[in-house]
């Protein structure tokens, strides 16, 4: 059992302006060192980032001044110690500025970040404090560092380098001038994003124009209409649970236009929270940063720590998948266009019918619809059943607190505990949609696993979703795209709750190689074996019938053409974006357009992403350069995943292995550490059946 050391001493000194009251600034009495939302109020959030930069600063300014020779310890392990109580207030504010933001946030974040580009910044560009790192990694070879020590070093190093440590004072003050740009268009990406997806996509106020909807749907969109004082009306937003259902089931054609339009144009409406104009300017500083850098592009510079590690590696990737998916897409549009005819229709599929007639499609060849399968998935059980699969997997348990304070009242606690009961770690969810919480589902931490100095520091874990929400009487029913999600996004948990590392700085896992521990998860959700575990009908509690969990495997392939499809169109849109060698601003539409032109993109299916909405590019580095990453990791989860097909659902020596050699550790070479797990390097075959595509 581990000895466990919940908090941390924070030395803070009268200089500094240390305000005693701030909760940010104090050691946290609470359950396992959790933050005291309660208490955390928006005034409190720039005094303790200044506090905390100063306290960082104050730290590193220790390691530049030591006047005895580098070494691992005084130097590499002292600035991976440094910057713990700036990283603490930097997660709880970035937790709730994704979650549950307001414009005071939004304010703090607008002042902030370009403080804190220069902070690390200063930090990074030091001349002594890299000269110091340089000269341990030039005798790394021959000063007996471990494993975990060597790649501890191996990437702090790098970030140095790769943040401009090497370059001239003259390149190193563009830099910083390129970064501090880019944090400023990163905050006015993100607010212009969640304002766009937060408007109505429409306001209904005739019964008749309700014509298909399920029942559960009416009744959202009616509290969507109370909510903004619209008693009696309807109101469709731009959240997936809510647009995504009405194009699916409504039998107003010119209304799924309309929802269609106005969700594919996010960020592309003009007035003040249009994104045009931000993304081209952040595709060309992040050329200009390349090229300071010494790379040829950013996705140079991106991949170079990826598996993929090159942009030719990547489309040669993309373009082995993009023909057989087109060609399948083709197919599909071939049968709903049947549909439209022999229903005398009188027009041509286009990508707002799309939703509508493939659930027509799957109803037609196999008996099988959306609205058949919600019942059974009531959100408590479906998570239920992913917390039971990890149970069963790595004989853990998800105990329910409720003395842990959330920062809403959606948010549910639970702590892990090992099968000893020995505590693992912290894990939150956050499954609903408002206004403050930006779109999709993620999966984030407020605290990192570590271990330095025999203090063991427990990770603390959250999931936020965007799920479909109790509507009327009903709980919150979701579909089987959210099911999926929910075991995703565990998936991601998992990884860094199994955490199991001195250094928190020594897990670096590369972009494409961090959705395997995802969608892995996923495979779980609608296996034959696990669905009669969680899959209960809300009404009758009778477990979902062989019957329906049959239609289900015959369905598997539905549809994977269109999912293929806009998924790759956006993986080709953000490499081409990162592969431009200069710093001009181009034409956002236009670059968009040939963009897609170039691959052939079918007119009735819209990349999954626009440029001016595609948060996971352009509202921060986050998966630039990197989207592909979900479907290079398919690659790595459909060959794990076949290993317990063949070892068993839930072989427990297999979990093990998994959770060892996959989730436990950081490594320089992660397919190395793949291989550990699974003895071979993975084919492309077990996708490529999965999707249909062979």
């Amino acid at each position: 059992m581990k000895t466990t050391v919940w908090s941390f001493m924070l030395i803070l000194t009268a200089g500094c302006g240390t305000q005693p009251q701030n909760p940010l600034l104090v050691e946290w009495d609470t359950p396992f060192g959790t933050p005291p939302f309660e208490e955390i109020q928006n005034g409190h959030f720039m005094p303790a980032f200044r506090e905390a930069m100063a306290v960082h600063k104050g730290e590193v300014g220790k390691i530049i001044q030591n006047p005895e020779e580098p070494t691992f310890k005084n130097t590499v392990e002292a600035y991976e110690k440094s910057g713990r109580l700036l990283d603490r207030v930097d997660r709880v504010f970035g937790c709730l500025n994704d979650a549950e933001t307001n414009p005071e946030l939004q304010a703090v974040s607008e002042e902030v970040e370009p403080l804190l580009t220069k902070h690390y910044d200063d930090i990074l560009l030091d001349p002594g404090l890299f000269n110091r790192v340089d000269a341990i990694y030039s005798r790394r070879e021959s000063i007996g560092l471990n494993e975990e020590e060597s790649t501890l070093l191996e990437n702090i190093y790098k970030d140095f380098v790769r943040s401009g440590a090497g370059l001239d004072e003259k390149d190193k003050a563009a830099l910083r001038t390129v970064n501090e740009e880019l944090s400023a268009l990163y905050v006015k990406f993100r607010k212009n994003h969640l304002d766009q997806t937060n408007a109505a996509a429409l306001t209904i106020e005739n019964e008749s124009d309700l014509a298909g909807l399920p029942g559960n749907l009416v009744a959202a969109a009616a509290d969507n209409a109370r909510s903004r004082g619209m008693e009696g009306k309807w109101v469709i937003t731009l959240q997936k649970p809510s647009f995504e259902p009405f194009l699916q089931y409504s039998e107003k054609r010119p209304l799924r236009e309309k929802v269609y339009k106005s969700y594919i144009n996010r960020g592309n409406n003009g007035g003040e929270s249009d994104n045009k104009a931000v993304v081209a300017r952040i595709a060309a500083l992040r050329a200009k940063r390349s090229r300071l850098l010494g790379y040829k592009t950013h996705a140079d510079f991106i991949l170079e720590r990826n598996m993929a590690k090159n942009p030719d590696n990547v489309y040669r990737f993309l373009n082995d998948l993009w023909e057989p998916a087109l060609a399948r897409a083709r197919a599909e549009a071939a049968e709903m266009q049947a549909i439209i005819d022999r229903e005398g229709g009188g027009f041509r599929l286009a990508g707002w019918d799309w939703w509508y007639y493939a659930e027509k499609l799957k109803k037609e060849k196999y008996a099988l619809d959306d609205a058949m399968l919600r019942p059974y998935f009531e959100m408590d059980k479906v998570r239920r059943g992913a917390f039971g699969v990890a149970e069963k997997l790595y004989g853990i348990q998800f105990i329910p607190r409720s003395d842990i304070q959330v920062y809403h009242p959606d948010v549910e606690v639970f702590e892990v505990q090992e099968a000893d009961g020995s505590h693992l770690g912290i894990f939150y969810t956050d499954y609903f949609p408002r206004a403050g919480k930006r779109a999709g589902a993620w999966s984030g931490s407020l605290r990192s696993q570590s271990n330095m100095d025999g203090n063991y520091i427990a990770p603390l874990v959250f999931n936020v979703g965007n799920f479909s929400k109790p509507a009327g009487t009903e709980p919150a029913l979701l579909n089987t795209d959210e099911v999926e999600t929910l075991f995703h996004e565990l998936g991601h948990a998992l990884d860094s709750l199994f955490s199991d590392t001195v250094y928190a700085g020594s897990r670096r896992t590369p972009r494409d190689f961090v959705e395997l521990p995802s969608q892995i998860m996923e495979n779980w959700a609608m296996d034959p074996e696990v669905l009669p575990t969680y899959a209960v009908h809300y009404e009758t509690k009778e477990p979902i019938p062989q019957e329906l969990i049959d239609k289900i495997q015959k369905a598997s392939l539905f549809n994977q053409g269109f999912r293929t499809v806009e998924y790759l169109a956006a993986s080709f849109l953000d490499m081409d974006w990162h592969s431009l060698t200069e710093e001009n601003e181009v034409d956002t539409g236009d670059f968009e357009a040939e963009s897609l032109n170039a691959i052939g993109l079918m007119e009735e299916i819209a990349s999954r992403y626009q440029s001016t909405n595609f948060g996971h590019i352009f509202d921060s580095q986050g998966y630039s350069a990197g989207y592909y990453s979900y479907i290079w990791a398919e690659v790595l989860d459909a060959d794990a995943f076949q290993a317990f097909k063949e070892a068993g659902l839930f072989n427990r020596e297999l979990a093990q292995s998994f959770r060892e050699n996959v989730l436990s550790h950081g490594s320089t070479d992660m397919m190395a550490q793949y291989v550990r797990f699974r003895g071979a390097e993975p084919k492309v075959d077990a996708l490529l059946a999965r999707r249909g595509l062979k």
